[in-house]
């Protein structure tokens, strides 16, 4: 062996072994997994091909010469997930606590740069205690470029944020810029400013946990969408989340073997109850819809009255978004109508048809909705389906009020087909709230006004609270039954394989941000 032969494999034992066998130690005491543990557990066995393994930092100033570590905190390559080529970057933190310097920058932005020219997947698993300060502006400028290229991939690769340690200051902007965010309970958290300078500026105490842990980000802020219990659950969940995706904007997900059998599901019949006012449990409906098992819910623990995630229908990847009666009554309000939007403008990226079940009373009234915007952030949803140019389908289960009815896909904003169960109701109101504004002077007059308005209530309801009407106007395709419905859609969405729409020539829309 050469003198060079003999250093290049000293090296890379020596890169691989990131900031030594103490701080492993250390990362492995807090039950987390290092860079390359995590690499090698999500790739294939034997797939992965590491780019930059030589590269060092080139800062003098603070005698940071002195301290050289090969890689320079980031194991950077690709490699195959089930067989699917996809870019990978992993932050390593017993090197500078992974903080980003100008070098370590430069590496994950070229696994980016390839993953954009080839089309595939970017997925970066973060663990870093953010800037690298001896760098100063550097490495400002190191985020900054890392910035831009998730704006350039968007909507061209799936990109994919998992944060398996800390995520502060600027580091936060690329994942939010991601299209999944995963986060890890108990040992990641993700924040601008800390506990210590949120202490300092508002005299607010509080943990790193509560500030911008991994509870606190999918229930309250929606900014993860997935947690989990340690890293090994975490990388399964990318796996699982890669097998509803394409490789890119320019192809479609992989249809799995499908056979087809008697596609009516007699369980569908009994879920909507007789009560207009009593809820039920919408996932019940997607499972009875749905390929079995095959439901992969996406913000599951964040604005619960709407369920977003994805399915398979018939072998092929969809998206569902579904009201939910049994939080808030299935209302659309501001966090749900963000939450709706996002995940519809995903799935348009990408090519993955949408199936929407309706069951939706109306907006949510109150100042605190006003306050907070319900008018811009109802219209993202509204904006978001109107947009899509995938294939769109339409279930309305029950409820359909107002201008909800109008959000959510209906057929006059661009569905492709509208489906209504016996028991939808497609009013501007309910029965009652309709009755008194129509009836009031009757119900005012009248001897006995509670029973009054009884009677006009069910005139309203006999006359409204149907499909029929709708479907007369031909706003509802086809009234069909319940357990009909998996076999009239897996007829739709196959019919609608080829849909091409024309976009207007503009640079982009304006969605009310």
């Amino acid at each position: 062996m050469t003198d060079n032969n003999k250093k290049l494999q000293e090296i890379i034992q020596e890169a691989k072994k990131g900031g030594g066998e103490k701080r492993i130690s250390k990362q492995h005491e807090k039950k987390k997994l290092t860079a390359r543990e995590r690499v090698e557990y999500l790739l294939d066995e034997g797939s992965f091909e590491e780019m930059g393994i030589l590269v060092t930092h080139r800062t003098t100033d603070f005698d940071m010469q002195k301290e050289i570590y090969y890689g320079d905190g980031v194991v950077t390559g690709y490699g195959t997930i089930n067989g699917r080529l996809v870019y990978i970057f992993a932050q390593d933190f017993t090197v500078f606590g992974g903080a980003l310097s100008e070098t370590h920058a430069e590496k994950i932005c070229k696994i980016m740069d390839h993953a954009v020219s080839v089309g595939a997947p970017v997925i970066g698993l973060n663990d870093s205690g953010g800037a690298r300060i001896q760098e100063g502006v550097r490495s400002l400028g190191g985020y900054a470029d890392i910035f831009y290229r998730n704006v350039q991939a968007s909507g061209v690769i799936p990109q994919i944020s998992a944060i398996m340690g800390p995520c502060a200051g600027g580091a936060v902007y690329s994942p939010a810029m991601t299209d999944f965010t995963l986060m890890v309970q108990d040992s990641s958290y993700m924040f601008v400013t800390g506990p210590n300078v949120v202490k300092t500026v508002t005299n607010e105490n509080v943990t790193s946990e509560e500030l911008g842990g991994a509870r606190t980000h999918a229930t309250k802020s929606g900014v993860t969408h997935f947690t989990a219990a340690n890293d090994i659950v975490c990388l399964e969940q990318i796996k699982t989340l890669l097998s509803y995706l394409p490789q890119n904007n320019k192809t479609l997900t992989e249809k799995l073997p499908f056979k087809a059998a008697d596609e009516f599901r007699d369980e569908l019949e009994t879920i909507v109850p007789d009560s207009a006012n009593k809820p039920y449990d919408m996932h019940d409906v997607i499972k009875g819809t749905i390929d079995e098992d095959s439901f992969f819910e996406v913000h599951k623990d964040y604005a619960e009255n709407i369920i977003v995630g994805f399915a398979r229908l018939g072998g092929r990847s969809i998206g569902i978004v579904a009201n939910q009666p049994m939080s808030l009554a299935g209302v659309l309000d501001v966090d749900s109508s963000k939450k709706g939007a996002r995940f519809t403008r995903f799935c348009d990226c990408f090519n993955i048809p949408l199936l929407v079940l309706v069951d939706v009373p109306g907006f949510l009234p109150g100042t605190d909705q006003e306050w907070n915007g319900i008018i811009l952030n109802g219209a993202k949803l509204l904006y978001a389906l109107s947009e899509a140019t995938v294939p769109r389908v339409t279930v309305i289960t029950r409820k359909a009020y107002g201008g909800a009815y109008d959000v959510m896909n209906s057929k006059h904003i661009g569905a492709d087909m509208n489906y209504a169960w016996p028991t939808a109701e497609i009013a501007v109101m309910g029965a009652k709230g309709a009755s008194e504004i129509i009836f009031r002077k009757e119900i005012a007059a009248a001897e006995n006004p509670e029973l009054k308005l009884s009677e006009k209530e069910a005139e309203y309801a006999e006359t409204f609270a149907n499909p029929f009407k709708a479907a007369q106007r031909g706003f509802i395709d086809e009234v069909i039954q319940p357990r009909e419905t998996r076999r009239k859609l897996l007829k739709a969405f196959a019919m609608l394989e080829t849909k091409d729409v024309p976009r207007p020539n503009r640079k982009h829309g304006n969605i009310p941000l």
